[in-house]
C-alpha cells in the first residue's frame, strides 16, 4: 500500500505524490514565542515530528520549515508586564522552546525563520498583492481585499455571507480599524507604527505586519511558490491558513501547498485548555512532575493524528505502562545481548524482519496511522520482554539468538521512527546508580556471606541493591540480577 493522505483542502484521502520526484517540503506553523510550550504545543510538534521521521524512512528527501512568530500582540504585551523588550522576550521562550523540544526527543527543523528576519520579503508580497489589486493602503495600514479572491473560503468551508451574517451584531463601527477598511472582512498586511512600539521603515510608513501574511512569506522565500505539505493545528484553518492561501495563490497564481495536514486540538479532563479554567499545563512543568517525556510520545501517538485527544491521568497512565513494555523491549540487546552472544548491537539492515517492516508501513501508510504503527511495534516489545523473562528466570531460552536479535533489532529501527528510545542506565544516568562491575561486585560479597552462613550480611546487600533498583533471581545456575 502507497501512503495516502487526508487533505483538508479536498476533505478527502488521496495518494501522495510530490512536486519533485523523491522530494517533499513540507512546512509547519509554529509557535508565537510569549510563553512556554504548552500540551497542544508538544502534540503538534510531536505529530509532525514523526510525520517527517516516517516520510524519511519511506525514502523522502525532506526539507522541513518550521516558523517563529517573533513580532505578535500577545509578545508585545509580555514586554510590557516584565518592563522588557519585544526582542528579550521573543529570544527567552525560543531558547526555552528548544529545551522543551529536546526533552520530548524533537528532532531540530532544516531552518527556523522568524517574522522579523523575512522583513524584506514580507514587503514584497504585499507590494506584489497591491500591484494586482488584492491590497490597498489606508492610513498607514494596508489591508486585504478578501472579496477580490474569489476562492476565498476553499480550505475552511466557509463562506462570506454566512460570516456576514454571524458577524453582524459583533462590528464595532467605532472602531478605528474598521473605519479604515473597505470591507469589514479585509485584514491586515501591515499595521502602522504606534508608540513606543518597534517599528520598521516601509513604503507605506513605519509599521510591522500582520501575523498572517509572515508565513505566506516565509513559505515563498525558504520553500518556493507551491509546497507539498503545510501543516498545522486545526484551530489555525480559520482564518490563518485560509489567509495565507488568499495571500500567496492570488500572487504567483499556483496552489501554496498540494496537502493541507492539520492536528486535533489537546483537552484536558473533557475541557477546552486554558488559562482560565486553570488547566493549562506547560512541558516543562509536566516533565518535570516526573512524567516521561517518552510516555508523552507515545500518549500523542496513541491517539489518530487529526482527531482530540483528552489528556487526563489515566491516560498519561496507560500510556506510562505502555512505555515501559516498549522500553524493555528496546533494552533487551542492551540486557541480554553478551550472553546471547551477540558481538555487535549496532544495527545492521540484515538483520531486520521484512516482515514486520512491511505490517507497520502498510498501517501508517494509511493517513499517517500511528497507533496503527504502535500495534506492530507492541507486539515485538511484549515477545522480547517474555524472552527476556525466561532468559532471566531460567538462564537460557529455546528461541533461536539470530531470530532474536532480528526481533531486537526491528524493534528498534520501528521505534525510532516514532522516535521512541531508551538508553541502557549508566554509572552516571544517576548519582547514585551502580555500575554492572560494582553491582557484580556486590553479588560476589554476597556468595561469600552466604558461604559463611553469614545471612544478615546477605540479606543487608540484597536488600542494598533492591534499593538501588536491582533485582536478584538466585537459581542453581548461580545468581543473576536485573535492572527494575
Amino acid at each position: 500500500m502507497t501512503l495516502s493522505i487526508y487533505n483538508t483542502l479536498t476533505r478527502s484521502q488521496k495518494p501522495f505524490t510530490t512536486v519533485e520526484p523523491g522530494k517533499v517540503k513540507m512546512y509547519y506553523c509554529g509557535v508565537t514565542v510569549y510563553d512556554y510550550c504548552h500540551l497542544g504545543h508538544a502534540r503538534a510538534c510531536i505529530v509532525w515530528d514523526v510525520v517527517r521521521r516516517y516520510l524519511q524512512f519511506i525514502g523522502y528527501n525532506v526539507r522541513y520549515i518550521q516558523n517563529f512568530t517573533d513580532i505578535d500582540d500577545k509578545i508585545l504585551k509580555r514586554a510590557r508586564e516584565e518592563k522588557s523588550t519585544m526582542e528579550a522576550v521573543a529570544e527567552r521562550y525560543i531558547e526555552a522552546y528548544f529545551a522543551d523540544m529536546a526533552r520530548l526527543g524533537i528532532k531540530e527543523a532544516d531552518e527556523y525563520p522568524r517574522a522579523t528576519h523575512t522583513m524584506n520579503g514580507i514587503q514584497r508580497l504585499i507590494h506584489d498583492l497591491e500591484q494586482k489589486g488584492f491590497a490597498y493602503p489606508s492610513h498607514g495600514d494596508v489591508y486585504y481585499a478578501v472579496r477580490k479572491f474569489d476562492e476565498y473560503g476553499k480550505l475552511s468551508g466557509r463562506k462570506l455571507e454566512d460570516l456576514q451574517a454571524g458577524a453582524s451584531e459583533r462590528v464595532n463601527i467605532e472602531d478605528p480599524e474598521y473605519q479604515k477598511k473597505k470591507d469589514p472582512f479585509d485584514f491586515a498586511l501591515w499595521k502602522a507604527a504606534k508608540p513606543s512600539e518597534p517599528a520598521w521603515e516601509s513604503p507605506w510608513g513605519k509599521g510591522r505586519p500582520g501575523w498572517h501574511i509572515e508565513c505566506s512569506a516565509m513559505v515563498r522565500d525558504r520553500l518556493g511558490d507551491t509546497i507539498d505539505i503545510h501543516a498545522g493545528g486545526a484551530d489555525l484553518i480559520f482564518p490563518h491558513h485560509e489567509n495565507e492561501i488568499a495571500q500567496s495563490e492570488a500572487v504567483t497564481g499556483k496552489p501554496l501547498a498540494n496537502y493541507w495536514l492539520h492536528n486535533g486540538m489537546v483537552k484536558v479532563d473533557g475541557e477546552k485548555m486554558s488559562k482560565s479554567l486553570g488547566n493549562f499545563t506547560t512541558i516543562r512543568d509536566l516533565l518535570d512532575r516526573g512524567v516521561d517525556p517518552m510516555a508523552l510520545r507515545l500518549f500523542v501517538l496513541m491517539a489518530q493524528y487529526r482527531k482530540p485527544i483528552d489528556f487526563t491521568d489515566e491516560a498519561i497512565l496507560a500510556a506510562t505502562n505502555g512505555w515501559h513494555t516498549i522500553k524493555e523491549g528496546l533494552l533487551f540487546g542492551h540486557q541480554h545481548g553478551k550472553q546471547l552472544g551477540w558481538e555487535n548491537l549496532e544495527l545492521n539492515n540484515s538483520h531486520i524482519d521484512k516482515s514486520e517492516i512491511e505490517k507497520f508501513t502498510t498501517a501508517v501508510n494509511d493517513d499517517f496511522n500511528f497507533p496503527g504503527g504502535l500495534a506492530v511495534i507492541f507486539e515485538i516489545a511484549k515477545e522480547l520482554r517474555k524472552q527476556g523473562n525466561i532468559i532471566v528466570h531460567q538462564g537460557k531460552t529455546e528461541t533461536p539468538t539470530d531470530e532474536l536479535l532480528k526481533q531486537w533489532q526491528t524493534l528498534v529501527t520501528l521505534a525510532d521512527v516514532l522516535g521512541l528510545t531508551a538508553k541502557p542506565e549508566t554509572e552516571t544516568s544517576q548519582p547514585d546508580s551502580l555500575s554492572n562491575v560494582e553491582i557484580e561486585d556486590l553479588i560476589q560479597q554476597r556468595q561469600e556471606a552466604r558461604k559463611a552462613k553469614n545471612f544478615a550480611e546477605s540479606d543487608r546487600i540484597r536488600n542494598e541493591l533492591l534499593a538501588k533498583g536491582i533485582t536478584l533471581i538466585d537459581s542453581k545456575e548461580g545468581t543473576r540480577w536485573q535492572r527494575n
